[in-house]
Order: structure tokens, then C-alpha cells, then sequence
């Protein structure tokens, strides 16, 4: 019998995280699909054997403390799940945000190939400034608009060429803490809501992330790779769609123009960010289409627990 792929995952407490256990762990996790292998193969218990770290475990900012942690535990890969994600906040902390994004990778990435593992690591559709007019592709030319734009992307920059980077967007999971959540709440309650309908992107659902996640962990592409479900929406169509997921008429979801947001947003956002995902497609199979994973994040929100 071969010996299980030894994994190493930072920021396991947040919502792709804790699904990504569970995938490692050839468990389902809430809200997942277990049609979608995207490598043609299931995932048998002990396959992977992880290593989970939260933000308690680990600093990823304090670099000797990220080079021991991967020489003690000699992985044979990284998923770098750790970040900072508070796209607003950002604006005004951009020190700590690059600290933890741009230097915290490289640490990452350094501290992988001084001990042979191979890393992955998350960026984000907010290194485009949203100006192509169309999907954008790995190859496209990146100019973030905002703090925690040009974070990540500073990460991507400080990675290896053999590491493997995943471009993700509008990230939304059954556990943690995130704008569907928000939404279903509020049509479960009687209330209404305005969203945006003028930011196009891609929604990403976590399951289905942290499956695509153990399928490089096998495969170890290295590269860009942008992944997220399939299918171009717009924030006021995911509203409206989990309304009517929950039997909300139309008149639950109010769209609305950016410039109408009160308080508007500290951070700048891209009008249209969304990703195309053939590259990952080709190599391997698209994601399920976008409603069809909110779907299932709405019909296992009672197993909600953990917290980012």
C-alpha cells in the first residue's frame, strides 16, 4: 500500500477549510456534490494524511514561526488557505494586509521548496480591475483596484513558478460567515434586501472549491488556475435566486447601482471580474453550474457551526 500523501492546510477553520478536511478526509462535507470528482475518482479515507492549522496554530506572518512549522511537519503538500480577507477593512490596515497576503505567502512558498512540498495558494478575482469587458483568463493582465487586490496579487508575484495559484471568487460556504447567509436570514424572516446589479463575477462555492483543492493536491499542476462555478451573475441575481430558492416573490430583492450603496464601501470593486475557468475545465471538468451549488448551500444551512 502506498503511503498517504501527507497535506498540510493553513487557515483550516474558515469555510473553504473546514470543507476541504472533510474532502481530504473522503467525507461529503455540507452542501457538497458527490457527483462532482472533477479527476474522475473518488477520494478514500486515508489517502491524505493532514495536518490542520487555524490562525492560533500558525502566524503566517511571522516567518521563522511558518519555517518551523513546515520543517516539523514535512508535508508533501501546502494548501495556503490563511489570509487577509476583509476587503474593506483592508483599506485602512494595508500594512497588516499585505503582511499577511503578500509576505506570508512568500514565506509559504520559500519554506515549501526548502523542504521539497509543493504549494498552493489562493488568490482572488480583485487582482483585475474589471475593465476587459469579457471573462478574464489566467493570462490576462492584472491591475487591482483595491488594498486587498494588490495584496494578493503581491503574493502571486512572491510564489515560486512551480507553485500552484488558484484565482478564485465569491467565495460562499455552508460554514462561516458570508453574504448568502445574510441573504437567506433575511428572506427567512420576512425581510427584503438591495443588492448590487451592476458587479458581475463568478460565485464560488466552497464544497466544491475543496474539491477542486484535493484534485491539485494530487495532480500538482503548478501555474494559474482560475476556478469557480460555472456561470456569470451579477450580486442582485444570487439575491434574488436564494429568495427564490426559499419561496420569496420578486419583490424580495431590490437591484440597485453601486453608487447607491450608504455608506458607500471603502474598497473599490471591479465592475466585472468574473473568471473564466476553461483552462481548469479542459484539464480536468467544469464546476457545477453556480445555482445548482447555491442550491445545496441553502439546503444544508443547518449544519452551520464553524466560524471564520
Amino acid at each position: 500500500m502506498s503511503r498517504a500523501t501527507r497535506v498540510m492546510v493553513t487557515g483550516a477553520a474558515g469555510q473553504v477549510g473546514v470543507d476541504l478536511l472533510d474532502v481530504l478526509e473522503g467525507v461529503i462535507p455540507p452542501g457538497g456534490d458527490r457527483s462532482f470528482q472533477p479527476d474522475g475518482r473518488s477520494i478514500p479515507e486515508g489517502e491524505f494524511d493532514v495536518l490542520a492549522l487555524t490562525r492560533h496554530d500558525l502566524d503566517v506572518a511571522d516567518r521563522d514561526a511558518v519555517h518551523r512549522a513546515v520543517r516539523a511537519a514535512r508535508p508533501d503538500v501546502i494548501v495556503h488557505l490563511a489570509a487577509y480577507t476583509a476587503v474593506d477593512r483592508a483599506e485602512t490596515e494595508e500594512s497588516a494586509c499585505f503582511t499577511v497576503n503578500g509576505a506570508g505567502t512568500e514565506s509559504m512558498s520559500l519554506a515549501a521548496h526548502e523542504n521539497g512540498a509543493h504549494l498552493i495558494a489562493i488568490s482572488t478575482d480583485y487582482v483585475f480591475d474589471g475593465n476587459k469587458g469579457g471573462a478574464y483568463v489566467e493570462d490576462d493582465a492584472t491591475n487591482p483596484l483595491n488594498v486587498y487586490g494588490a495584496s494578493k496579487r503581491a503574493g502571486e508575484l512572491l510564489c515560486s513558478s512551480d507553485d500552484t495559484v488558484v484565482r478564485t471568487s465569491w467565495v460562499m460556504g455552508v460554514r462561516g460567515k458570508n453574504v448568502a447567509h445574510v441573504i437567506a436570514e433575511r428572506a427567512s424572516s420576512g425581510q427584503s434586501v438591495r443588492f448590487v446589479n451592476d458587479q458581475t463575477g463568478t460565485v464560488t462555492v466552497a464544497s466544491d472549491l475543496a474539491r477542486v483543492l484535493a484534485t491539485l493536491a494530487r495532480e500538482r499542476p503548478g501555474g494559474l488556475w482560475h476556478v469557480a462555478n460555472s456561470g456569470t451573475t451579477t450580486w442582485f441575481d444570487v439575491a434574488a435566486y436564494i429568495g427564490e430558492i426559499l419561496g420569496r416573490d420578486d419583490g424580495f430583492a431590490t437591484a440597485i447601482a453601486t453608487t447607491d450603496l450608504d455608506p458607500p464601501p471603502l474598497a473599490t470593486r471591479p465592475i466585472r471580474s468574473d473568471l473564466s475557468t476553461k483552462k481548469f475545465a479542459t484539464a480536468w471538468s467544469a464546476l457545477p453550474d453556480w445555482r445548482d451549488g447555491l442550491t445545496r448551500l441553502i439546503r444544508d444551512r443547518g449544519s452551520r457551526g464553524v466560524d471564520q
